[in-house]
């Protein structure tokens, strides 16, 4: 059985030099900050503007049938299309993550990881304007 054995000797390594035509792609020092802070700001005011959304349905409790008639399908238009812009505001925070991290994504990183907060905003801008309020 001691036959069997084979010795590891080292023939079947390589290392890549500096000067081999194999490089590894740098690495931006600072690549985590940008979707940190979009983190930061996105998650709380997405949070925040689903929690006011949700609460829209009460400025209409003291409604007529008429004015109820007109905001009730106002509303879950409005709301349908909120679901689905909170849903692109994380996928845009999402994709500042998962970009590669090499120098030659930060700029698309940065991007993604600023247009997410941005976008809950213009989100919530656009659910207020399409209800049709009492």
């Amino acid at each position: 059985m001691g036959s069997a054995r084979g010795r590891f000797d080292g023939a079947m390594t390589f290392e890549l030099g500096a000067d081999s035509a194999v490089s590894r792609p740098a690495r931006h020092a600072r690549h985590w900050v940008a979707p940190v802070i979009s983190s930061l700001v996105t998650l709380p005011a997405a949070f925040f503007a689903y929690v006011f959304a949700s609460l829209m349905p009460m400025a209409c409790d003291s409604c007529t049938e008429a004015e109820a008639a007109r905001f009730d399908p106002s509303f879950d238009r409005a709301y349908t299309v909120f679901g689905w812009g909170l849903a692109v505001s994380l996928l845009l925070l999402v994709t500042a993550w998962l970009l590669p991290w090499q120098e030659r994504f930060v700029a698309r990183r940065i991007g993604f990881a600023v247009a997410a907060p941005f976008a809950v905003g213009l989100t919530y801008l656009v659910f207020m304007g399409m209800i049709d309020w009492p």
